[in-house]
């Protein structure tokens, strides 16, 4: 869950949020935390009641009807492509500031093929494999995070005359919506986890333990990050690589380097957790028949859906290769509030249909309110690009909808006839 979240955004998120909202950025990384535990605590009621793989797609299907399962689904697979598209893209640019012969947009391409096929490969020999590799990246990635925010206040602590004064400058409203959207793809991902459902051991009891822990500890991780950024490194709001100048200042250069290499580390971890999950939604799309069936077939002997695995390592390449880290954030970003909306209006049905869930929210109706209320005003500063990316979505999820209709009510009527 934690490898689902931090990514690569956070070795260039504190410049971005420090470039809109100065000194107001910490404050910032703690209300998206807590608008994001918010929305976590919706999806972690709805979570419970499930033990099959699909995640968010399952559950608004279940809960909201074919039409909005397809949509979620789509929505979902849109968003598991871009953000990672942009990881594979930056993973290749930093490999490039290592090995010089990697430099240039051929070298990055086949960098990027390459590391995609092996993920994949890792993966499709079993879920136990891609799972270890996933928890080993975490661990490292966590711990450099961690060492990075407390040698940073160590040092401020120690030199405060060097502490950099944080900018408190009025912000504008506009500025304050584009960094809590930047923070929504930056604590966004977490979902992708629930997608392995039917494959892990306890999913009902585990599954909404996990979400909740993982997004506390993401929530302290960030606004230290930010934290140290923003009051060790002057001009942060203009550095291109705000972790390895800011390691550089309390460190020394060979921190900077260190940082570079965390990077990769964090870029390919990242990667990898969404090589394990993010190929079960076509899966559970082609298990509810609402994808080609082939998509659902297992191998035979890793028990792994490995046609899944190649379909989405080949569509993740191809983004790579086309679409941009900045646009591909965003785009994530507002995709996933479409879905987190859905789920929120799918808890109350499903509380209405089936009574209690195993992890019961005692707010959760007014968690689901938030939950729709954050969404939609967060989805109102999108821009023209990806309202039209995700108009095309909701057409092709109601054309995908219309031809598994027509095929349920052909195959009803051949029954009969």
């Amino acid at each position: 869950m934690v490898n689902s979240i931090i990514g690569a955004g956070i070795f260039g998120l504190p410049s971005l949020l420090a470039a809109r909202l100065g000194g107001y950025s910490v404050i910032a990384s703690l209300l998206a935390g807590a608008g994001m535990l918010v929305i976590a605590s919706c999806i972690a009621e709805v979570a419970s009641r499930f033990d099959k793989t699909g995640g968010l797609y399952l559950y608004a299907r279940m809960a909201l009807g074919r039409f909005a399962g397809l949509l979620v689904g789509w929505l979902i697979w849109l968003t598991r492509i871009a953000a990672p598209a942009a990881a594979a893209d930056l993973f290749a640019t930093y490999a490039g500031q290592f090995f010089s012969f990697l430099r240039g947009r051929s070298a990055e391409l086949g960098v990027v093929a390459v590391l995609l096929a092996h993920l994949a490969a890792i993966n499709y020999i079993g879920v136990k494999m891609g799972k270890v590799v996933s928890n080993a990246f975490t661990a490292i990635k966590v711990g450099i995070l961690t060492t990075f925010i407390v040698s940073g206040i160590a040092w401020l602590l120690l030199h405060p005359q060097l502490r950099v004064p944080l900018s408190l400058a009025p912000a504008s409203a506009k500025s304050w919506f584009e960094a809590l959207l930047l923070l929504v793809f930056a604590y966004g991902g977490f979902e992708g986890a629930l997608i392995v459902g039917g494959e892990s051991r306890s999913p009902k009891m585990d599954m909404p333990f996990a979400l909740l822990i993982a997004l506390v500890l993401q929530c302290f991780i960030y606004t230290g990050v930010i934290y140290v950024v923003v009051a060790t490194l002057p001009g942060a709001g203009v550095s291109a690589r705000p972790l390895a100048d800011s390691a550089q200042r309390f460190l020394g250069g060979w921190a900077a380097v260190g940082v570079g290499v965390a990077a990769l580390i964090s870029t390919y971890g990242y990667l990898s957790a969404n090589l394990l999950h993010s190929p079960r939604i076509a899966f559970a799309l082609a298990e509810q028949e609402d994808f080609p069936g082939l998509l659902a077939r297992i191998h035979p002997r890793f028990r792994t859906p490995h046609l899944s695995i190649l379909l989405y390592a080949a569509t993740l390449f191809a983004f790579a290769a086309i679409g941009s880290f900045e646009w591909n954030a965003t785009l994530s970003a507002v995709s996933r509030l479409v879905v987190y909306g859905a789920i929120a209006i799918a808890l109350p049905v499903l509380r209405k249909r089936s009574g209690p869930a195993p992890f019961l929210n005692r707010v959760g109706v007014i968690c689901s309110a938030a939950t729709l209320i954050f969404a939609f005003v967060l989805l109102t500063q999108m821009g023209r690009s990806e309202a039209i990316v995700v108009g095309a979505t909701v057409i092709i999820a109601l054309l995908n909808w219309i031809v598994v209709r027509e095929a349920r009510a052909h195959q009803i009527g051949g029954r009969f006839a």
